[in-house]
């Protein structure tokens, strides 16, 4: 095997991986219980995927076909800063609007400062 074809299979590699983490990615949508476990699970592994599948086809062009696309090194960089802030943004929608957590996610320590005393006093009622 010569260089160029142990890149170019380090290359689909890559972009198996991000099919991968892809697929666990919609299990995850599909199976989490809440609104803010699906963002994590929507946000994470979906961003890695996006973004291991783009590398992948940015080396592959890079070594077969020897230029350097733009358009794979300007989509890598959108989706590695948009996905995270648009997963936080929704969350932190949700968490605004008053979604409740999932049964058993623990304490929210959050609540009081953000709504003020009345919510707490309200659960304890």
């Amino acid at each position: 095997m010569s260089v160029n074809q142990l890149i170019e299979l380090l290359a689909a590699l890559l972009i198996l991986f991000g099919a991968v983490i892809s697929v666990i990615s919609a299990f995850g949508m599909i199976r989490l219980p809440d609104v803010y476990t699906r963002s994590h699970a929507a946000t994470k592994s979906a961003t890695l995927s996006v973004l291991s599948c783009l590398l992948g086809s940015f080396i592959y062009f890079w070594i077969h076909d020897g230029f350097v696309s733009i358009r794979l090194i300007l989509g890598i960089v959108f989706v590695f800063i948009t996905a995270p802030v648009a997963g936080h943004l929704v969350c932190r929608a949700a968490y605004r609007s008053r979604v409740p957590l999932a049964e058993g996610s623990g304490e929210d320590a959050l609540k009081p400062v953000l709504f003020g005393n009345d919510e707490s006093e309200n659960d304890m009622k």
